[in-house]
C-alpha cells in the first residue's frame, strides 16, 4: 500500500482513573480512540513515518513494549503495528520529555467494533497526562499526512509550558518523593503546592516547605525582619544594627546612627525583592530606599548595617541543621571577546537554567536592576570584561534571581550550626532557612564578624537538593521524618464492598461494628458521605470522589466504602489500595452499560476491589457465588470465605480444606435450636451469634440480611475486630429508619405491615420475594384472615435494559397478590410512562401464565403509588414498598399514621412529604 491514508485518527471518549481500575493497578488515563480508514495502514505502510516520528520523540528508542528490551518499541514500528498503539507511546514519551518518569500503558481493540481501541497510559498529573494523549494523536495525524498548520517545534514548546504551570516545585516534589518511597500516600488539595500526605486522622499537609506543624506566629515573626533580628539579638545571637523606618528621613537618620556602609530592605519581603546592598552615603540610601518600600507589603523599610561576606543558607528542620549552600549571586565570567550580554546569553543556554523555578537553575535577567549593579561595577550590558574576571548582575544570592549554589553542609565550623540551630528555635519554626553572612562559614561568625541577616519560613529546598556545585543533601527525608516519626502509620484500615445486590446494608452493619469500638468511622455509600455517625453529604455517594473525601477528612480513624460499579468503570476506585475487600454476588443488573455486556465482564469489575488488596490484606469472598468464587485468584492478600451453605456440600468441602490449610472463614451451623454463625480459622471453631437472635435477620427470614452478615462479621474478623464486638454490633444493628434508612424498614400503618426497601432489580427481587413469603406464611399463621393480601409497589431504573425490567415485573408477580408499578423521579433517558410500561408487561406475562398476582395497576408518581396502595389496603395486609426517595416515603407513611385515614383514601389536609424525613420518636 503505497497510498497515503487520509489521516482521522480520532479521540471518542475520554476517561481519568485516578485509583486501582480495571485496566491498571495504579493511576491511568483511558481514551477511547478510532483509526478510521488507518486502521488498514500499519506504520511499515507508511513511508518515513518510523524515522521522523523518532527525530520528534527521540525517547521512544528507549521503549521496551512487550518485547522487554530496549529498542522494543522501535522493532514493532519497523514490523508494523497499529496506530492507536503508537499513540500511547507518544503520549508516555511526551510525559517523560517533561520530567515525568510513566513506562505503564497498554492498547487492546474494542471487542466487535473494527478500528476502535482503548489506550490506557500512566500518569503523575492528570492535566499534563490528557494534554500528551490529545497531542500524541495530532502528532500521529500529522506524520500520515502534514499538517501545514501543525508547527512540531510550537506544539512541544507549548506542552512543556502546560506542564511547568501544573508542575511541583523543586521542594514540594522531594518531599512528595520522599513520601511515596515510604509508602505514605498523598492527595493533591489545589493546582498550587498544598498537598496532603497520609490519610484520615494520621494526615498531615505541606504547602512547599510549610507544614501543618508550622506555627503560624513563628511565620509572622519571621516575616517581620525587625522583630526577628530584635528577638535574636536578645537571645544574644549576632545579628546586624538595624531599625525600621516609614520615611525616606528616618532611613538617613538611622544610616547615619548604624554607619556606612548599610543595607536598606523591605520589612516583610521575599526571595531577595527589594533589597539594596553596601550603600556607602546618603544619596544612594535616598535611592534605595522607594525600591524597598515598593516590595514592602506594609510601607515599613529596615536599614541595617552592612555585613562584609559570603552568603550562606543554613537549613534548620525539627531543630536540627540539615544541610547548608553558599549562594553566589548570579554573575557571568568574562572570556575577554563577548560583551556581558553576550555572556548572558551563553549562561542561560546551561540546560539546567529555566524560568522560576522549573529547573534546577534560574536564568539570568539583563533588566533594569542588572544594568544597576553592572554600574556599580563600571560596566554596561555592552561591555567586554578582561577574561576571568567577575561580573555581578545581582546584589543578593538568591536563586529565584539567577544564583548558583555550593554544598558547605559538612564544613560549617560546629559553633555556627549551633547558632542557627538557636535561631530557628528562638523563632518557633519547624523549617527554617538561617541567612549567615560571614567571611567564611568554617571560622566562628562571632570570632569573624558575621551575622544573621534573616530567618526564612518556607525556605526553598533547590540549592540544597540540586547544588550547582557539591553533592546534593536529601533534605526531603528529616521533614518526613518530622511529621511521620519512625514506627508512625499513615493509613486508615479501609474495608471496600462492592456487589449487586447487599452492599449499603453490609456497609452499615460493618460501621456499626467499629463505631461500638470506639472507631471514628467514615462511610459512603449510595445514600451519602457519614463521617462518625454524622451525615455531611445526602447523594449516591458510592464513588471515587466521595472515598476521597473521607481519607482528607482529618476526623476519621477508619473507612467503609460502598463501591459500585460505575464509579470503578468512571474513575476507578479513587485511592491505590484497600486492606479489606468484601465482594457479595454477582448478578445480571446495570449490563449494557459503558461496554459492559455480560455478567463475566461485570464480575471483572467488581474484581477491582479483590485486586487493590495488598500482601497483608484480606479479600472477603462469597464461596456460594461462582463469578466471586474465582476472584480468589486476583488476590495478593489473604482471602476469608463467606457462605450459606450446609455441611457436607461441596462449596462447605472446599471450604474445610482451605480452613485446614490454615485459612479462615464464616459459615452457617444448623442445628435444632437454630443456625450458628461459626468463625473457623484454622482448625478452629469459635460460634459468634444464632441467626435468629439478630434483628437485622427478622428472626432469619430475611435471608439476604442473613449473607450480609456473614460478609460483615468475616470484614470486621479481617480487619481485626475481636469476636465479642462483633457480636455486639451484629446484636445491637437493624433495619429501623435510623440505622439503615430505606433498607427492610418495617412500620405499622393502621394496621397494615409495611416494609420499605430499595430492591430495584430482579435478583434482588427473588431474595426479597423470599423474605415476603416467610414473612406473608408468618402472618397467615397469626392472623383471624387466611390469607392476607400482599402488595407490592414496584420500579426500577431507566438505565436498565428492556429485558431486565420485564424480568422485574416477572419475579415480583410471583410473591405478590397485587403489584402496583410506579417511576424513578430520574427517568435516565427514558421517556415518562416507559418504564413503567415495560415493568408492567413482565408482570402481566406472569400473570398470564398463573402466577399468584391477579392484579397490575400503574401509578406513576411515587407518593400517588403508595396513598393508592395503602387505600387499598386491608388491617393485616403486607405492603413492600421499593422506593427511590425513601425519606419522602417514610413521611407520608407517618401522615398516614396520625391522621388515621383507616383506609379511606389520603386526607386533602394531609402535609406535604418530606424528602429529609427523620421520624418521630417512638
Amino acid at each position: 500500500m503505497s497510498e497515503r491514508p487520509t489521516p482521522d485518527l480520532s479521540i471518542l471518549e475520554t476517561r481519568v482513573y485516578r485509583g486501582a481500575n480495571v485496566w491498571s493497578y495504579e493511576r491511568a488515563i483511558h481514551l477511547v480512540v478510532d483509526l478510521g480508514v488507518l486502521e488498514k495502514f500499519p506504520t511499515n505502510t507508511l513511508p518515513d513515518f518510523t524515522d521522523t516520528l523518532l527525530q520528534m520523540l527521540p525517547g521512544l528508542r528507549e521503549h521496551s513494549c512487550s518485547r522487554g528490551r530496549k529498542g522494543g518499541f522501535v522493532e514493532r514500528l519497523h514490523e508494523g503495528t497499529w496506530l492507536g498503539h503508537v499513540a500511547e507511546h507518544c503520549a508516555l514519551a511526551l510525559q517523560q520529555v517533561v520530567g515525568h518518569d510513566i513506562r505503564r500503558g497498554k492498547t487492546r481493540q474494542v471487542k466487535g467494533r473494527e478500528g476502535v481501541y482503548n489506550v490506557i497510559y500512566g500518569y503523575v498529573d492528570e492535566q499534563v497526562g490528557l494534554a500528551a494523549g490529545r497531542l500524541a494523536v495530532r502528532l500521529v495525524n500529522h506524520l500520515v499526512e502534514g499538517d501545514p498548520d501543525f508547527d512540531w517545534d510550537d506544539e512541544l514548546e507549548a506542552f512543556i509550558k502546560r506542564a511547568e504551570r501544573t508542575a511541583f516545585g523543586p521542594s514540594t516534589q522531594a518531599i512528595v518523593d520522599e513520601a511515596v518511597s515510604r509508602d505514605i500516600p498523598w492527595i493533591r488539595l489545589n493546582q498550587h503546592s498544598l498537598v496532603q500526605l497520609g490519610q484520615g486522622v494520621h494526615a498531615k499537609r505541606i504547602r512547599a516547605t510549610m507544614t501543618s506543624e508550622t506555627s503560624s506566629i513563628a511565620v509572622d515573626i519571621a516575616s517581620d525582619k525587625d522583630l526577628t533580628t530584635r528577638l535574636l539579638g536578645a537571645a544574644g545571637l549576632p545579628v546586624p544594627k538595624q531599625d525600621s523606618v516609614r520615611t525616606v528621613d528616618q532611613a538617613v537618620s538611622v544610616a547615619k546612627r548604624i554607619g556606612f556602609p548599610v543595607v536598606v530592605k523591605p520589612l516583610d519581603g521575599n526571595h531577595g525583592r527589594g533589597v539594596c546592598l553596601d550603600l556607602q552615603d546618603e544619596d544612594a540610601v535616598r535611592e534605595a530606599f522607594p525600591v524597598a518600600q515598593e516590595q514592602s507589603r506594609r510601607g515599613w523599610v529596615i536599614v541595617e548595617s552592612f555585613v562584609t561576606g559570603k552568603d550562606y543558607r543554613c537549613l534548620i528542620i525539627d531543630g536540627r541543621m540539615v544541610a547548608i549552600a553558599e549562594r553566589v549571586p548570579a554573575h557571568v565570567v568574562g572570556d575577554g571577546t563577548s560583551t556581558v550580554e553576550e555572556l548572558v546569553e551563553l549562561t542561560n543556554a546551561d540546560p539546567r537554567r529555566g524560568v522560576g523555578h522549573e529547573k534546577v537553575l534560574t536564568r539570568i535577567k539583563a533588566d533594569a536592576a542588572a544594568e544597576e549593579v553592572l554600574a556599580g561595577q563600571g560596566h554596561t550590558l555592552t561591555s567586554v570584561p578582561s577574561e576571568g574576571e567577575m561580573v555581578k548582575l545581582a546584589l543578593t544570592g538568591n536563586m529565584s534571581t539567577g544564583g548558583i549554589s555550593i554544598d558547605r553542609t559538612f564544613e560549617a565550623h560546629p559553633e555556627n550550626v549551633e547558632i542557627a540551630e538557636e535561631a530557628a528555635q528562638m523563632i518557633g519554626l519547624d523549617i527554617a532557612g538561617i541567612d549567615f553572612i560571614c567571611p567564611d562559614i568554617t571560622e566562628p561568625v562571632r570570632e569573624t564578624g558575621g551575622a544573621i541577616c534573616e530567618v526564612n519560613a518556607a525556605p526553598g529546598f533547590r540549592m540544597h537538593t540540586h547544588p550547582t556545585i557539591g553533592e546534593p543533601q536529601f533534605i526531603a527525608k528529616p521533614v518526613v521524618d518530622m511529621l511521620f516519626p519512625p514506627g508512625a502509620t499513615a493509613r486508615i484500615p479501609i474495608v471496600a464492598v462492592t456487589g449487586t445486590n447487599g452492599k449499603t446494608t453490609t456497609s452499615r452493619m460493618i460501621s456499626h461494628v467499629f463505631k461500638g469500638m470506639g472507631r471514628k468511622v467514615g462511610m459512603t455509600s449510595t445514600d451519602g458521605v457519614v463521617i462518625d455517625e454524622r451525615l455531611l453529604i445526602r447523594a449516591d455517594a458510592s464513588g471515587p470522589r466521595s472515598a476521597r473525601m473521607v481519607l482528607q477528612n482529618p476526623r476519621v480513624d477508619f473507612a467503609v466504602f460502598e463501591v459500585a460499579r460505575g464509579g470503578i468503570l468512571r474513575e476507578g476506585l479513587g485511592y491505590e489500595r484497600n486492606d479489606v475487600a468484601v465482594v457479595l454476588n454477582v448478578q445480571p443488573d446495570h449490563l449494557g452499560m459503558r461496554g459492559i455486556d455480560t455478567v463475566e465482564q461485570l464480575a471483572d469489575v467488581k474484581a477491582v476491589i479483590v485486586e487493590a488488596v495488598p500482601r497483608t490484606g484480606a479479600a472477603v469472598l462469597n464461596a456460594d457465588d461462582p463469578l466471586v468464587r474465582e476472584m480468589r485468584r486476583r488476590c495478593s492478600g489473604e482471602v476469608v470465605w463467606f457462605s450459606m451453605e450446609e455441611p457436607g456440600s461441596e462449596v462447605r468441602e472446599m471450604i474445610e480444606a482451605h480452613c485446614r490449610r490454615g485459612g479462615k472463614a464464616l459459615v452457617l451451623n444448623p442445628s435444632d435450636r437454630g443456625e450458628m454463625i461459626v468463625v473457623k480459622h484454622g482448625r478452629r471453631e469459635m460460634q459468634l451469634a444464632w441467626t435468629h437472635l439478630l434483628p437485622a435477620t427478622f428472626s432469619g427470614r430475611a435471608r439476604m440480611n442473613v449473607q450480609n452478615t456473614l460478609a460483615a462479621a468475616a470484614a470486621a474478623f479481617a480487619a481485626g475486630a475481636p469476636l465479642h464486638d462483633i457480636r455486639q454490633g451484629l446484636r445491637t444493628f437493624s433495619t429501623n429508619y435510623y440505622l439503615s434508612p430505606g433498607r427492610l424498614n418495617e412500620v405499622e400503618v393502621n394496621g397494615v405491615n409495611v416494609i420499605v426497601d430499595y430492591c430495584h432489580n430482579a435478583p434482588g427481587m427473588k431474595m426479597l420475594g423470599d423474605f415476603v413469603d416467610r414473612v406473608g406464611e408468618s402472618l397467615s399463621s397469626s392472623h383471624d384472615l387466611a390469607r392476607p393480601s400482599r402488595i407490592g409497589i414496584i420500579s426500577t431504573a431507566g438505565d436498565r435494559r428492556d429485558a431486565d425490567m420485564r424480568e422485574l415485573g416477572e419475579v415480583a408477580a410471583q410473591h405478590f397478590d397485587v403489584v402496583v408499578v410506579r417511576e424513578d423521579e430520574a427517568l435516565r433517558g427514558r421517556a415518562r410512562g416507559d418504564v413503567a410500561e415495560l415493568v408492567r408487561e413482565g408482570v402481566q406475562t406472569a400473570i398470564d401464565a398463573g402466577a399468584r398476582c391477579k392484579q397490575v395497576e400503574v401509578v406513576l408518581e411515587e407518593i400517588d403509588a403508595v396513598r393508592h396502595a395503602m387505600s387499598r389496603a386491608n388491617k393485616g395486609d403486607l405492603l413492600v414498598v421499593c422506593v427511590d426517595k425513601h425519606g419522602a416515603v417514610m413521611a407520608e407513611l407517618e401522615n398516614w399514621s396520625n391522621q388515621a385515614y383507616a383506609g379511606a383514601g389520603a386526607s386533602p389536609d394531609a402535609p406535604a412529604a418530606d424528602p429529609d424525613y427523620t421520624p418521630s420518636e417512638g
